[in-house]
């Protein structure tokens, strides 16, 4: 399987390009009462919210993984321009939206 490049920059250096569509992929991860409670706690206290911290990297891996999935399938060599963004879909929920527009070497 080849390899998707996604990036966050307009352009690639390393040839020249064809622009495509845009390309989207959206993660949900649901956060447990037990993870909430736990939070909860150290939010109170103070210190690193471990538990959210895994699961919001989770969460972002998969919506770039799905990002070229979705690239990949529509034959593209990559993304281009890639923007994320955490909007709140409800409450106890993290979600990861990742955009961009598809590229083709040529």
């Amino acid at each position: 399987m080849r390899a998707i490049r996604l990036v966050t920059t307009d352009t690639v250096g390393d040839g020249a390009i064809r622009h495509g569509e845009i390309v989207f992929a959206m993660a949900v991860s649901g956060a447990n009462i037990v993870r909430d409670m736990r939070e909860a706690i150290t939010n109170t206290l103070g210190g690193n919210m471990t538990r959210y911290e895994q699961l919001v990297d989770t969460t972002m891996q998969r919506a770039l993984d799905l990002l070229a999935e979705r690239a990949r399938a529509k034959g593209y060599d990559g993304v281009l321009a890639i923007r994320i963004s955490h909007p709140v879909i409800t409450d106890g929920a993290v979600e990861v939206v990742a955009t961009g527009t598809g590229f083709f070497y040529v």
